[in-house]
C-alpha cells in the first residue's frame, strides 16, 4: 500500500476554487537538494459535507512512508516548498502537508474541535476567527495564519519490521542481576539488588577529599 505525502488544501463549496488551486499547483516544479526533479501532480475531489478539495503530490519522493532519515529529510525540504508556494496559491479556506492528510479534518469538525491543532495547520483569517482565534497561530501570509511547520520524522520503531518486534521481545528478556535472577513481567514486580557502598562515598572514591581529611584530621591533632 502506497503511502501518501503531500498538500491538502480545502477551498470550500465552489469546485471551480478547487479547480483553480489544482492548476497553480500543477505549474510549479523544483529541483530538490539530492539532484532530482520534483513535480507537482493536483487534483480536486470533493468531501462528504460536499465541500472541495486539492491535493497536490510531489514526485520523487518515497511511496512506502518515511523508511529512512534520508527520506524524512526530503520530504521536510519539499514540506518546505510546497508552503512556499502555497503563500502565494488562489484563495483557499485551510490547508495541511503531511503523510497521509486527505480530509483530515472537514470544514465541521475544525470548527467542533478547535484544540485540535496541527503543526504546519494554514487557516483563512475567517476560520481562524471562527476556531476562537486561537494565539498559537502566527502569520503565514496576507490574510492567513499558521502553526509552524515542525518537519516530518523518522520513527525507527514504525520503519523496520525488526525493530518493531524487540520491545515485545525486551518484555520477555530475563533480567541478571548479582543478587540473582528476576524475571521482567508486567505481572511481576522487578526487585534490583545492588552492592552495598560506604556510608562515606566521596571519601572512598576521590582522592582529592581523602587528601582534604587527612588534612583536617592532622590539623585537629596538632591542636
Amino acid at each position: 500500500m502506497a503511502w501518501v505525502f503531500s498538500l491538502s488544501a480545502e477551498c470550500g463549496t465552489k469546485q471551480s476554487e478547487a479547480q483553480q488551486f489544482a492548476q497553480y499547483f500543477n505549474e510549479i516544479s523544483w529541483v530538490i537538494s539530492n539532484g532530482r526533479h520534483s513535480q507537482c501532480r493536483a487534483e480536486s475531489f470533493q468531501d462528504i459535507e460536499e465541500n472541495w478539495w486539492c491535493r497536490v503530490c510531489p514526485s520523487g519522493i518515497s511511496e512506502i512512508g518515511i523508511d529512512t532519515p534520508e527520506s524524512a529529510y526530503l520530504m521536510t525540504e519539499i514540506g518546505i516548498l510546497l508552503y512556499q508556494s502555497l503563500r502565494f496559491a488562489p484563495p483557499f479556506r485551510y490547508a495541511l502537508v503531511g503523510m497521509e492528510v486527505d480530509e483530515f479534518r472537514t470544514y465541521s469538525e475544525l470548527i467542533e474541535e478547535p484544540a485540535l491543532v496541527f503543526p504546519g495547520l494554514v487557516l483563512a483569517e475567517a476560520v481562524w476567527q471562527a476556531t476562537g482565534a486561537s494565539s498559537i497561530f502566527r502569520l503565514f501570509s496576507l490574510g492567513y495564519v499558521w502553526k509552524p511547520y515542525e518537519g516530518e520524522v523518522y520513527r525507527p520503531l514504525l520503519a523496520s519490521p525488526d525493530l518493531k518486534k524487540k520491545p515485545d521481545e525486551l518484555l520477555r528478556e530475563v533480567i541478571f542481576f548479582k543478587g540473582g535472577i528476576t524475571p521482567h513481567s508486567k505481572y511481576q514486580t522487578v526487585r534490583y539488588s545492588r552492592q552495598k557502598r560506604s556510608p562515606f562515598t566521596y571519601l572512598n572514591q576521590s582522592a582529592i577529599f581523602r587528601e582534604k581529611a587527612s588534612a583536617l584530621y592532622l590539623s585537629k591533632s596538632k591542636n
